[in-house]
């Protein structure tokens, strides 16, 4: 078969998500419970980095490895180093394709290369979420329902700091009423990005069988189509004779 598709799933993993109960439902981290699943999928090769690693797991060598980078943050976003920002931007713009999970939409590489605050509205209330499937063709949503439950979560709401999507692949309803755009593409130069906003540490959503198929398939989605050594920079020649 051809080459398994190289994820890396990238987490802060400090001491928030080592607390006792969040630590009973992604006992190694929910890094490890992503990279596990995705493991699964007999195209996919998944493995983890954390932000206390080396290069705050972010080193050039990671990223030669990485077709697909998945980042999980939350409390933490300002202690990643700009330089490392930068580094992963140029990455995805000459190819590497990039998941942003849930609270990600406030972390500097989402920001850096969407362009816009990412900010939304947000309450924590164990509400049900219902996912809607806005695009029911796209690769991302093979396999998804019509809609379907997540029993808790935290809520995100429009409106939302992003420019208009490539794709709105899902709409995303919770029960105090809101909604937000809960699945978005975007090309940036040669590379693919798509946010999922499902995902709150202290809820076993990363255990529910259709986030699980959402995020393996933007994972294929995402694969680089072309991975360029550098981006063109390089005074250009003239192909047709200027002037008279």
């Amino acid at each position: 078969m051809a080459d398994k598709i190289r994820v890396t799933v990238w987490n802060e993993y400090k001491e928030r998500q080592k607390r006792p109960e969040i630590a009973a439902i992604y006992p190694e981290g929910l890094h490890v419970t992503i990279a596990d699943f995705l493991n699964k999928d007999e195209a996919i090769k998944a493995g983890v980095s954390i932000i206390t690693d080396p290069e705050q797991g972010l080193s050039e060598q990671i990223l030669d490895n990485t077709d697909v980078l998945i980042w999980w943050g939350h409390s933490y976003h300002g202690e990643v180093e700009d330089q490392l920002v930068t580094r992963v931007m140029n990455r995805v713009q000459m190819g590497m394709g990039i998941i942003f999970l849930h609270s990600a939409h406030m972390s500097k590489p989402f920001r850096s290369l969407l362009g816009t605050s990412g900010r939304l509205s947000w309450r924590e209330a164990e509400e049900k979420c219902r996912v809607w499937t806005a695009a029911p063709a796209h690769p991302i949503a093979e396999g998804i329902p019509h809609q379907f439950l997540i029993e808790k979560e935290e809520m995100y709401s429009e409106p939302f700091g992003i420019p208009e999507p490539e794709t709105t692949v899902f709409i995303s309803w919770f029960e105090g009423g809101n909604v937000i755009r809960s699945g978005v593409t975007f090309q940036r130069e040669y590379g693919r990005v798509f946010y999922f906003q499902p995902g709150h540490e202290t809820y076993p959503v990363y255990h529910n069988s259709y986030v699980q198929r959402v995020i393996t398939n933007a994972v294929k989605w995402a694969r680089p189509i072309v991975r360029v050594e550098t981006l063109p920079v390089e005074k250009a020649e003239a192909l047709e004779k200027i002037g008279g």
